[in-house]
């Protein structure tokens, strides 16, 4: 008889090669056609070829951060609900993407006074420093770490940092406003490769961190103790989850901005073909998620060209009523 681990991992596999065909096929997708023959030319200087200019200058950085970022909020998503045993978790639950914004708002506003240069590092920062204010207050009273003050630390800190960006926004000047507001909308219109080389060690690191979790995660479904006497070290456990998790948000966050329901989405419908096992559950979702968010950014630059609307609309146009659909689902309405 096929275990589900077997029957699973040709999905797991689909998923990979659809990630790989969306990344590859998207930067040729566009207002501006593209000639495949062109852009990979050896004889056309690249300085004189339009095309290749386009393809690896532009649409292609995108390409890889749409996938990148889709990628490990998914993955994010998975971890962070298998933590917090929580179907309804995404990896904005506990403030971390709140804190990178915050961070981002400020670049954004006060750059030129800041010791660290440029929005994606100062997004960072405010993920560090979010992770650092609910590590601590989750952990105060206690050897382990609380999932239930994990949330109420999260739900705090999501309203404590959107105060704070609501107030460096009255600070800031109309075009400073708009940009903000550009950014917080999730916007994949990045620039180069800079952003994704700054954020890809933080994001090494949690993928690194997620392939350790996938078994622990399935023990903890049953239950901090159930998992306790199967040999689970949950404290560590947990910890370890927060930790790859919230580094891997904040990560995401630096690059793309708060692109919302990527990580209730993806994992939701992941599990619906390869089951609960978070061995297969976690990789397809993050390959999946590359190139769910890969498509949904050709969208948002393709369906009212030559405007370009920012990738988090189209993310929340298809996860508000998928959201709707699984508390309906979940409270068997």
């Amino acid at each position: 008889m096929t275990s589900p681990l077997r029957r699973g991992l040709p999905w797991v596999i689909v998923c990979a090669v659809a990630a790989l065909a969306a990344v590859a096929l998207a930067p040729f997708i566009g207002q501006t056609p593209l000639h495949f023959d062109r852009v990979f030319s050896w004889t056309i200087p690249f300085d004189n070829n339009v095309d290749a200019q386009i393809f690896f200058l532009a649409r292609l950085p995108r390409s890889l951060a749409a996938a990148i970022v889709g990628g490990t909020l998914a993955a994010a998503g998975v971890v962070f609900q298998g933590l917090l045993r929580n179907p309804l978790a995404t990896p904005y639950t506990l403030g971390i993407s709140a804190g990178a914004s915050f961070g981002a708002m400020t670049a954004i506003t006060f750059g030129t006074l800041l010791p660290f240069g440029g929005v994606t590092g100062a997004s960072l920062a405010g993920a560090l420093l979010a992770v650092f204010v609910v590590y601590t207050l989750a952990s105060a009273r206690q050897s382990g770490l609380s999932t239930t003050v994990l949330l109420l630390a999260g739900v705090t800190m999501n309203s404590f940092f959107s105060a704070l960006i609501l107030f460096v926004q009255y600070l800031s000047d109309f075009t400073e406003t708009f940009r903000a507001l550009r950014w917080l909308m999730g916007d994949l219109d990045v620039a180069g490769y800079q952003p994704l080389v700054a954020a890809l060690p933080l994001i090494l690191v949690s993928l690194i961190g997620f392939v350790w979790l996938a078994r622990p995660l399935n023990l903890l479904s049953l239950g901090a103790d159930a998992a306790a006497t199967r040999g689970v070290d949950v404290t560590r456990v947990h910890r370890a989850a927060f930790f790859s998790g919230s580094l891997a948000t904040g990560a995401a966050v630096s690059i793309g901005g708060p692109i919302g329901f990527v990580g209730i989405i993806v994992p939701h419908l992941v599990r619906l073909v390869v089951g609960a096992d978070h061995r297969l559950v976690l990789p397809a979702s993050f390959f999946f998620g590359a190139a769910f968010l890969v498509l949904c950014d050709v969208v948002s630059r393709t369906i009212m060209a030559p405007l370009e609307l920012p990738v988090g609309i189209v993310t929340a146009m298809i996860g508000g009523p998928f959201f709707l659909w699984m508390l309906i689902r979940r409270k068997g309405l």
